[in-house]
């Protein structure tokens, strides 16, 4: 591995009440082969790594994880924004983000325990899931308390409902079935949730074992598709807890705008930058 390597900072992204997150290793990219960029993660024991590229103005993101590259990252996105308004010392950190194909606006605000970090995760679309994948999926999660939907931005993930976050905690799905199922279905994995109170409150845990995620901490773009799917029963404003199984709390917050297009969601969290 190439020694810029070695210049990476570690964020927690997505934390709550100040504490926990999602580490996440932001590294300056450079001329990284893609298996060098999947060795970062662990190299630096994220889940995460998020490459960043800066020229000529524009700013360039990659996502990898330990099984490759991911076509986008919710909480690897807050992670680097927290990174580059640490750098550009302004008081509203504001830039046009280039992932996955996709251009999109991120800004990053600094606040006394970090920086507060929102960006457009794209066009969510959503649909109900089919029978074969509820066949194959919701066998492995019993405490399924309503109908599944499936949503994508970028890649389709199942959003799966759960009663109480009591039933949320008690998940055990098998790993080995559900990573062979979300494989056969093209999912990136199941984002499960319990209903939002009154004033959009929820909690959600995230298996996606067929990128290399068991469990994720915090999922942003998940939340977002939540978000999304929710904005149909009026919610404008979702704050999600997750990380609490991986004794590491987190919260994702996302707003939803209602337009002619449909849903068009912002999605954040507040990062730490924590070690480099």
């Amino acid at each position: 591995m190439t020694d810029r390597a070695g210049e990476a900072v570690i964020v927690h992204a997505c934390l709550r009440d100040g504490r926990g997150g999602s580490p996440t290793a932001v590294v300056p990219d450079g001329s990284f082969s893609d298996d060098e960029r999947r060795c970062v993660p662990a190299a630096w024991g994220t889940s995460h790594a998020v490459f960043v590229r800066v020229r000529d103005g524009q700013v360039s993101l990659r996502f990898f994880t330990a099984h490759g590259e991911l076509p986008a990252c919710g909480h690897g996105t807050v992670a680097a924004l927290a990174v580059l308004a640490d750098r550009s010392g302004l008081s509203e950190y504001r830039t046009t983000l280039h992932a996955g194909g996709r251009a999109f606006i991120g800004r990053a605000v600094p606040r006394p325990d970090g920086f507060a970090a929102s960006f457009d995760p794209g066009p969510v679309t959503l649909r109900g899931a089919t029978a074969a994948e509820r066949d194959l999926i919701l066998s492995l999660f019993p405490a399924c308390a309503g109908p599944a939907s499936v949503a994508s931005v970028g890649r389709p993930r199942m959003l799966i409902p759960v009663a109480t976050r009591a039933d949320l905690a008690a998940l055990t799905p098998d790993l080995d079935r559900l990573r062979e199922a979300c494989d056969r279905l093209g999912l990136l994995g199941c984002y499960v949730y319990t209903a939002p109170t009154a004033d959009g409150r929820a909690a959600a845990r995230m298996f996606a074992p067929s990128i290399g995620v068991p469990e994720d901490i915090a999922n942003a773009n998940s939340t977002a598709c939540l978000a999304a799917h929710l904005s149909h029963q009026g919610l404008s404003t979702l704050t999600v807890d997750m990380g609490d199984s991986l004794h590491s709390p987190a919260s994702i917050t996302a707003t939803t705008e209602t337009c002619p297009e449909g849903a068009r969601v912002q999605v954040g969290g507040l990062a730490t930058l924590t070690a480099r």
